[in-house]
């Protein structure tokens, strides 16, 4: 198993999931509400950061792999389904939604390796729908943890919650979208192999 810069911060990824969810099974006497929202959301902000800068250094340094190019969308999906059950948990986010995002990278990775067992990869290659997607998600997520608005000297710039849903929801429908999208240009393999097994 290979090791440098960029594996090491997908692996950070990896054991600061379960802090974002620790941080929440605190007694309140030990920690309040308030703290524990801001802990987690800044837990989550500090691992999806590791998630930009090991594929930058990855491709800065030359240290691509193909265990690297294996465990960062692992680690990426473990960490975000991990928040939304979170969330989840708290009543923050409908159980539906949750489930449509979760379905749909689950569908999404069983189809991509089967297109990269059949020597079609490229057909479903990220594309600017599914980077899209990502952000409004990698963005309403720490919004939600956080749960709160946020004030500068009594005065509210903005409420999380709010735009956290907002954000959450049109992730959800960018997830639906996208997935409609990768399924359309994966059809004429499928259709291929079933004709072919009949």
């Amino acid at each position: 198993m290979p090791f440098n810069l960029p594996i090491f911060l997908t692996w950070l990824r990896i054991v600061l999931i379960p802090l974002v969810v620790g941080v929440f099974y605190f007694p309140d006497m030990m920690m309040s509400v308030p703290v524990k929202n801001t802990l987690a959301m800044v837990i989550f902000v500090l691992a999806a950061l590791t998630d930009w800068f090991d594929g930058f250094l990855a491709r800065k340094l030359n240290q691509t792999s193909a265990f690297g190019a294996f465990l960062d969308p692992v680690a990426d999906k473990l960490m975000v389904t991990a928040a939304l059950l979170v969330l989840v948990e708290l009543t923050r986010l409908n159980a539906v939604i949750a489930l449509v995002i979760v379905g749909r990278e689950i569908t999404i990775s069983a189809l991509r390796e089967w297109m990269a067992q059949i020597g079609a990869s490229k057909s479903v290659a990220v594309n600017s729908l599914g980077k899209f997607k990502t952000a409004c998600q990698m963005v309403a997520i720490p919004m939600l943890l956080y749960y709160a608005p946020l004030t500068i000297r009594g005065h509210t710039l903005f409420d999380s919650r709010v735009w956290g849903l907002w954000l959450i929801y049109v992730a959800a429908f960018l997830t639906i979208w996208s997935m409609l999208y990768y399924m359309k240009l994966a059809w004429p393999q499928i259709r291929e192999r079933v004709s072919a097994a009949q």
